[in-house]
């Protein structure tokens, strides 16, 4: 009995609320996109069905391949790191050749048997990718060298995701994904405080001159956005109705709401309000209260990332897990900026939430990534 007492017990962790906030917001995204597609669907497609099968059956497949990806140890995936970059570079490529889709004025998806969209393919590579070499390096990731040769690759497949898709708000993300992930593994914090600053001041000076320029929305796609972004009144009619119609559905909202499928907005007033602009139907259905929850919900993700990172076997693990974290957390905190009108509108999809096949396939074998990191820590009982 004694050497029983005193024999260690070692287990694998498994992160059961980790779980459940991940099929909570699967599931509240999948009632949210029929609440706010249904009018359309039912117009445009004659199912008012139409976009939640279709995203459905994406979160179905989603769902079988983050727990596939959870019992795959995760060192597994830094044989394949390399690989996994150029494949991203060649399929964004490939959205230039036939196999390309264009849709709504975009080219960004690919035709390989179902529609995939490689820039969410390239976050997912860049993650792995960016894990590996940043381990590789050790400490040398805190030279300038060091930072502009890790950062080299990255800006490669920014400038292909924002010249070849058109898709500028991906480039952003994919960004900010890299910088967190070396502001994590870099005890030197004054280069990203100095970088981050001189990219803010850049970008406001730009807005600046913008606004005290003779500039009109017609001169250029992005200046448009910019000037919508500064008075959406004044271009009312043009690139910032979406904006108006998304802070009209905000403020008739309340604070509880108009009910679940109560929106007016979403009757042909809101352009693509199951996908950009989810949020703002949320508010308007579920108010300021069910606004509050659904961020809440993403604190407490973010929450459990933390702490699988800062408890993960290894620096390789960690930092899958805090290139994850950057992902959700970035993207999310651009979509409610966006659709607040904080900054311009640059198209970014509400992580879980909005519509779209490829970014919920990809999200949820991130977090079976994460799951697999987190499988790794062992707990040991006495």
């Amino acid at each position: 009995m004694a050497g029983t007492r005193g024999r260690k017990k070692s287990e694998y962790y498994f992160d059961y609320s980790l779980l459940f906030i991940i099929l909570f917001l699967v599931g509240f995204g999948l009632v949210m996109i029929y609440s706010a597609s249904a009018y359309d669907a039912s117009e445009q497609m004659g199912n008012e069905m139409y976009y939640l099968i279709h995203q459905g059956g994406a979160a179905a497949l989603g769902l079988v391949a983050m727990l596939v990806v959870s019992r795959i140890p995760y060192h597994f995936w830094e044989h394949f790191t390399v690989i996994g970059y150029v494949v991203s570079v060649i399929l964004i490529l490939l959205v230039l050749s036939p196999l390309g889709i264009e849709a709504n004025g975009a080219r960004r998806w690919l035709n390989l048997g179902v529609s995939v969209q490689p820039a969410e393919i390239a976050k997912l590579a860049m993650i792995l990718f960016l894990a590996n070499i940043i381990c590789k390096m050790g400490r040398k990731v805190r030279s300038w060298k060091a930072f502009g040769f890790i950062m080299a690759p990255v800006l490669v497949v920014c400038l292909l995701v924002w010249r070849v898709t058109d898709n500028l708000s991906s480039a952003i993300i994919i960004f900010g994904i890299a910088f967190l992930m070396l502001f994590v593994a870099s005890p030197d914090y004054k280069r990203f405080v100095l970088i981050t600053t001189a990219v803010g001041a850049v970008a406001a000076l730009a807005v600046y001159v913008l606004s005290k320029s003779q500039i009109t929305a017609d001169t250029g796609f992005r200046s448009a956005r910019i000037m919508a972004w500064l008075d959406p009144e004044a271009y009312a009619s043009g690139k910032g109705f979406q904006t108006l119609q998304a802070l009209y559905a905000i403020g008739s909202g309340g604070l509880f709401g108009k009910g679940l499928g109560g929106s007016m907005q979403k009757l042909g007033y809101l352009p693509e309000q199951q996908n950009d602009m989810i949020f703002s139907i949320i508010c308007e259905e579920l108010g300021l209260f069910g606004a509050i929850a659904v961020i809440v919900i993403f604190v407490l993700l973010i929450w459990r990332f933390m702490v699988i990172a800062n408890n993960a076997p290894d620096l390789f693990g960690a930092l899958l897990v805090v290139g994850v974290m950057g992902h959700i957390a970035i993207q999310v905190i651009l979509n409610i900026a966006v659709v607040t009108n904080t900054i311009p509108n640059t198209g970014i999809s509400l992580p879980f939430i909005s519509y779209g096949g490829s970014s919920v396939l990809f999200l949820l074998i991130e977090m079976g990534l994460v799951m697999s990191v987190a499988r790794g820590i062992r707990l040991k009982d006495v």
